[in-house]
């Protein structure tokens, strides 16, 4: 029997956080082996585990895996949330990479100047409102399904009321307009694995603060 999925990362959320919430989803328990220090990281690229000297990597069916959107794709098709053809696939795609705009703008939030910080969150919620979750709104209310695609849960679900709990983060009131995104989060959020999840004492990671932040610049020699 093969044991559990490694993950190896620094003790927080960044490229990581979608592989941890999709593992998750599909009920797999996983091993995290945290980047602590510098040497760490050094200790890690040397070994040759990482094929582009970067993380996040994944180590699950004898395989090394880097490259996020790669690991998702694995994760998903192994755990059947990929959706049952290559048009249905092909919609998920589609779907995620929006949400990847999306996410990678809030996650190198923290890495930005503190005089740029406003004007950037201030473009991240106006994507949000203008672009963003409209479409997935709109998506939900002409298939009138309670998820993206066919009528079956996919990563497309999962990385998307990941999203949302990010967003409501930032501002609260930027879900206001969107009630079925908004019962889609409750729907996806209420599944046992995403539930279990959610709790207090999950491998879930909480927004970066700037202790966090410091010290994974540190570990990966960030100035």
């Amino acid at each position: 029997m093969a044991g559990k999925p490694k993950l190896h990362y620094f003790n927080g959320r960044g490229r990581m956080e979608s592989i941890r919430w999709l593992l998750a989803a599909a009920g797999v328990e996983f091993e995290e082996k945290f980047i602590e220090t510098p040497e760490d990281w050094d200790k890690l690229k040397n070994d040759g585990c990482l094929m582009f000297q970067q993380v996040p990597l994944v180590e699950m069916d004898g395989m090394k895996l880097v490259q996020t959107r790669a690991i998702l794709n694995y994760i998903a098709t192994k755990y059947n949330l990929y959706g049952k053809d290559i048009k249905e696939r092909a919609l998920i795609d589609m779907y995620t990479e929006g949400m990847a705009d999306l996410n990678e703008m809030i996650i190198v939030l923290p890495l930005c100047p503190p005089d740029q910080k406003e004007a950037k969150i201030a473009l991240i919620k106006e994507r949000t409102t203008d672009r963003y979750l409209p479409a997935f709104e709109k998506v939900l209310k002409s298939h009138g399904q309670d998820y993206l695609v066919g009528n079956t849960l996919s990563r497309a679900d999962i990385h998307l009321v990941e999203l949302l709990y990010y967003v409501e983060e930032l501002d609260p009131s930027l879900l206001a307009n969107f009630p079925l995104l908004k019962a889609l989060k409750t729907r996806i959020s209420n599944l046992p694995t995403v539930k279990k999840f959610l709790q207090p004492g999950s491998p879930r990671k909480p927004p970066i603060d700037e202790k966090s932040l410091e010290q994974a610049k540190k570990i990966f020699r960030i100035k």
